[in-house]
């Protein structure tokens, strides 16, 4: 299966002090990767060179000719006080209003295309920003912290809805995420990144990596969370009952920037 873009022995330093080093990554269709690492790691570095705003020191990026990305930033800062509707805010992005409403139907927010941004929850504003996303027509979505300021209720449902995204889409994801309990269950890629690339693999494979250990701590371990109902836009359960299987798991705090 031909990549959309892969990293060759990617590299990156600022004034002198190496922030990546010989970083080798394929993104392809169908395929959720998450990014996981240490503050400092160089994550956001990483995604920066991904999105061809930065070019790597030594390496090469390759990408498909074909390649359409839409991004999804971790968190956007917007002045309560500017009066600025959903469907404005999507229309920045050159889509017109049946567009803009597609896309808000497909994450489950329709019905806020005429509500101010500065009164949608945190799950609402990541649905928003999903939508924008979409708007792109991608073959590769980059979501940077996707469920952040997001309840653990609605972090299941965005993590769902990016796997049926990725179904209907036949995308590359690749996520960075800082909270490992519930996106190592949703992802079929992990990427551990410290600097350089400290493990790889399933989330089964990953989780029991002794660098990874080293890093995240001897009780993380892979959290299996089996579906069998919905949530609706309110947390409401829609249906069943859900099993979660009792294994440890970690979840890192706060998220600092990092390099």
């Amino acid at each position: 299966m031909t990549a959309l873009i892969e990293l060759q022995g990617a590299g990156k330093a600022f004034a002198d002090r190496a922030v990546l080093q010989a970083v080798n990554l394929s993104l392809l269709p169908g395929r959720i990767v998450t990014l996981i690492g240490p503050n400092g790691a160089g994550k956001t570095t990483l995604v920066k060179i991904v999105l061809g705003l930065l070019q790597p020191d030594s390496g090469r990026v390759l990408r498909s000719p074909r390649l359409r990305v839409g991004y999804m930033p971790q968190k956007l800062h917007i002045d309560p006080t500017l009066p600025l509707q959903v469907e404005r805010f999507l229309q920045f992005a050159n889509a017109d209003t049946p567009a803009c409403l597609a896309a808000l139907d497909r994450v489950g927010i329709a019905h806020l295309i005429k509500q101010p941004v500065s009164g949608l929850s945190g799950g609402e504003m990541q649905r928003m920003l999903l939508a924008r996303a979409l708007l792109r027509k991608p073959n590769l979505l980059v979501l940077d912290e996707p469920v952040q300021g997001v309840d653990v209720t609605g972090q299941e449902a965005l993590y769902q809805l990016i796997g049926e995204l990725r179904d209907e889409l036949n995308c590359g994801i690749l996520m960075v995420s800082h909270d490992l309990h519930l996106v190592m269950a949703a992802t079929d890629e992990v990427v551990c990144l410290n600097q350089h690339i400290c493990c790889h693999g399933t989330p089964q494979q990953v989780s029991v990596d002794p660098e990874f250990v080293a890093l995240f701590g001897a009780k993380t371990a892979l959290y299996t969370h089996h579906h069998d109902h919905e949530h609706d836009l309110h947390s409401e359960v829609v249906s069943a009952s859900c099993d979660h299987e009792p294994t440890q798991h970690a979840s890192r705090g706060g998220r600092q920037s990092d390099v």
